[in-house]
């Protein structure tokens, strides 16, 4: 039975308000030992040669979440162990990065390595203890950057990091927090881990139709130039700007500005906050007087924002849907993206599905080499060439992929409410003045 009480008494101390019976210690009071990562150099083979020993970089980690770490896309070998300053990192151990990304979290569930961006601790309690500094970390991502000093950038050191203080409650409490939490977490994956599978179902179709047009091979073909392959005869190709409004972000000045919500302002969402598919990370917002934003570029259920431009020319044209749980809260979006709506909602699946195909990413890789470097121009992506089989195909498609994209939908505004209410939980439950008296 879950059972919680709202504390009365409390001890100031250098991190904020606590229970009485709390403590707050260096983090170095808990930790047996602290391991700095480092990369082997990859122009000596006989490091990577064969890897099978798991080397964690940000890229392949979050923020705003544990990131529990099974594998890793690059891996090492035993000599990189052997003749280099890295060093296995046992399982259930808390590692944060302190460089540059700061205050990303990850729990390993097996030996890994990691590069030096991050700082792995193993703990003397565990697992209960780890999971709840994770939360701890997650919460107070601020204190971990105020030990960064007067650098140009963040780095931490291992010895500062080791200085960093936690708040620290009795083992059973952290253990009740960290369950209550985890809760969350646990369902919100197990949510995305469906999305995963109706999303890949629904692509299989599509490929399947109108990839490989598997249904249709018993008709005539005809060879069309633009797409450089034959399609099914009556087909027909049109632009994505005959599907859709298409319209580009907002440039706002540096005074109009701010970056916490203030009465007459409107969130502004950038390509940050693009994570792909479904998924907007609706944190790091920056805001702007609803005076300075075009009606038009107000933000619609199923609108699709697409990255233009980024330092990362793998991101360019990465794009997600955006979904709104804020029913008190307008979105608008800025530079660097566009806005993609299309004009039937039936033809939406198609259009998203379309866009997720290898033949978009590579139209935009195409489109972005030479003087257009880590930019996609608007004339480009307007002018995506999009296959449209005839309307009856389009409408069986639609009823059959429909009843998908609507389960998508309800699990993502479904993780947006789980997250608010854990964000709503987790400083109340960390600094203890909610108590999780049972479990």
């Amino acid at each position: 039975m879950l059972r919680f009480r709202w504390e009365t008494e409390f001890k100031e101390t250098e991190i904020g308000e606590i229970p009485r019976d709390w403590e707050v210690y260096p983090l170095g009071e808990v930790v047996e030992d602290a391991i700095v990562g480092s990369t082997p150099l990859k122009k000596i083979s006989k490091y990577w040669t064969n890897g099978t020993i798991p080397w964690l970089t940000n890229k392949e980690v979050e923020y705003g979440k544990i990131n529990y770490i099974e594998d890793t896309e690059e891996k090492v070998n035993v000599i990189a162990l052997e003749e280099t300053n890295l060093k296995l990192v046992p399982p259930n151990s808390l590692i944060i990065s302190f460089t540059a990304s700061v205050g990303k979290v990850v729990i390993n569930k097996v030996p890994i390595t990691t590069n030096q961006q991050f700082i792995s601790f193993v703990l003397k309690s565990i697992p209960d203890t780890v999971k709840y500094l994770g939360y701890f970390f997650l919460l107070n991502r601020e204190l971990i950057e105020s030990f960064s000093g007067a650098t140009p950038f963040n780095f931490i050191t291992k010895e500062k990091a080791l200085q960093i203080p936690i708040i620290f409650p009795p083992l059973s409490e952290q253990s009740r927090i960290a369950t209550v939490l985890s809760w969350f977490d646990d369902l919100i994956e197990v949510k995305k881990r469906q999305n995963e599978i109706l999303e890949k179902t629904a692509m299989a179709i599509f490929k399947s139709w109108f990839i490989d047009f598997e249904p249709f091979r018993d008709g005539k073909f005809v060879y069309i130039e633009e797409l450089g392959k034959e399609i099914p005869k009556g087909w027909e190709v049109k632009r994505l700007y005959e599907l859709c409004k298409i319209l580009r972000g907002l440039n706002f000045k540096s005074n109009e500005v701010i970056f916490e919500y203030a009465k007459g302002y409107i969130p502004v969402l950038r390509t940050n906050n693009i994570k792909g598919g479904f998924e907007i990370d609706f944190s790091d917002l920056m805001f702007v007087k609803e005076d300075k934003i075009n009606p038009e570029k107000l933000l619609k259920e199923n609108d699709i924002l697409l990255s233009a431009s980024n330092g990362n020319p793998e991101l360019v044209g990465n794009f997600a849907v955006f979904l709104n749980t804020f029913t008190d809260l307008t979105f608008s979006f800025g530079a660097f993206i566009y806005l993609i709506r299309v004009n039937n909602h039936e033809m939406f699946p198609y259009v998203y599905l379309s866009l997720s195909d290898n033949s978009f990413r590579e139209y935009v890789a195409s489109a972005i080499s030479g003087t257009n470097i880590n930019n996609l121009n608007l004339s480009d992506l307007k002018n995506f060439p999009v296959l449209i089989p005839p309307s009856h195909i389009l409408q069986s498609f639609h009823s059959l992929v429909e009843p998908l994209f609507q389960k998508i939908i309800l699990n993502q505004k479904q993780i947006m409410t789980l997250r608010k209410i854990r964000d709503t939980l987790l400083p109340l439950l960390v600094f203890g003045k909610l108590r999780v008296e049972e479990v």
